[in-house]
């Protein structure tokens, strides 16, 4: 056993310091990234935002509308659609362009995998292996294995929080390492393992080992408020992976509920009760389930206010230090601690 005594920060930690600035209007920021992912040679272009592979926002619905809504960003789409709906939607609905396809590290998950691709040749661009803990050699090796089956695939994998096994991923293969574990508004894996690290530190320190290496991070998790983008991207992610702040919206594709005269749509994690229940016939006997389930209120289609007000603060946030394109951000943020317990630490109670 040990301790580490070194600060470690969550976005209620801190502000963003404002700075001067020559940009006169928010249209000026430019919000979208250009990126040449490492192993793939792929590119991308566009607002590095993506909706979370979970029901009732990794949907084709949602895909539809942020093809829609053309600022390029992307979908990374639920594990649970079946290989004739994927065939379906990947040969023959434009939005399809614009998504990440989910995948798991059991042998069904690479069976759906191949009869996908054989389904839709040439459809996958993008896929999201993604389990709880990244921490397993099985999940490494997998990940491995994939770059080889796979080489012109662009990968985002995950969910590590620190740097040295975000280096163990970009060296294995992966374009992108998803960073989180824990900090999601439906997910109690800290509260049932006691496992977890502060969202803001652990997307700098992976960051920081991503970049030496030429490899990019997702930051997973986390953000309830436009300004949590803003301070993720600060912090140096690249992408943000968003599943609570998309919930709610006519993209569910889940039931929409009355209770007392106001409307609510289903929101839970993919390792609660109510994800497994659906999926996999229950809880296993072997663990316990580790994600809640929630109503949030009905908010309509997410592409009105939601997404004007997610991509209005992250422009805002760069006027206010001066970042004339998303990609300055990181480079002119200055985080201010800010927290009661960190006033508390350093004696300014």
């Amino acid at each position: 056993m040990r301790i580490e005594e070194d600060l470690k920060l969550d976005f209620k930690d801190v502000l963003i310091r404002p700075k001067r600035s020559t940009l006169g209007s928010r249209k000026e920021v430019d919000i979208r990234r250009n990126f040449t992912f490492k192993w793939s040679g792929r590119t991308y272009d566009g607002v590095p935002i993506v909706s979370a592979n979970m029901d009732g926002v990794g949907t084709f619905d949602m895909a539809r509308a942020f093809h829609a809504d053309g600022n390029g960003l992307s979908v990374a789409l639920t594990k649970h659609y079946s290989e004739e709906q994927l065939i379906e939607f990947l040969n023959n609905d434009p939005a399809a362009a614009n998504v990440w396809y989910s995948i798991g590290v059991a042998e069904r998950d690479q069976e759906k995998l191949d009869a996908v691709m054989k389904g839709a040749p040439g459809k996958i661009e993008k896929i999201c292996i993604d389990v709880a803990n990244g921490y397993s050699e099985v999940f490494t090796n997998f990940v491995r294995k994939a770059r080889e089956d796979y080489p012109d695939l662009t990968i985002m994998a995950g969910n590590v929080v620190t740097g040295e096994m975000t280096e163990e991923l970009i060296l294995s293969g992966a374009d992108i390492v998803k960073v989180g574990i824990g900090p999601g508004s439906v997910c109690t894996t800290r509260k049932m393992t006691g496992v977890g690290y502060p969202q803001l530190s652990a997307i700098i320190e992976c960051a920081d080992a991503a970049h030496g290496l030429s490899g990019l991070v997702c930051g997973d998790g986390g953000c309830t408020v436009p300004g949590d983008l803003a301070k993720a991207f600060g912090a140096g992610a690249d992408f943000i992976m968003l599943g609570g702040m998309l919930a709610g919206h006519d993209q569910s594709e889940l039931e929409v509920v009355e209770v007392d005269g106001k409307k609510y749509v289903q929101f839970y994690g993919m390792s609660s009760d109510t994800a497994m229940n659906k999926h996999s016939g229950g809880v296993a006997e072997y663990r316990a389930s580790e994600g809640k389930t929630v109503k949030v209120p009905y908010r309509g289609d997410v592409q009105g206010e939601t997404l004007q007000n997610i991509l209005g603060g992250v422009r805002s946030a760069c006027t206010y230090v001066g970042a004339r394109q998303l990609k300055e951000l990181s480079k002119r943020t200055t985080f201010i601690r800010v927290s009661q317990q960190l006033n508390t630490v350093f004696g300014n109670s």
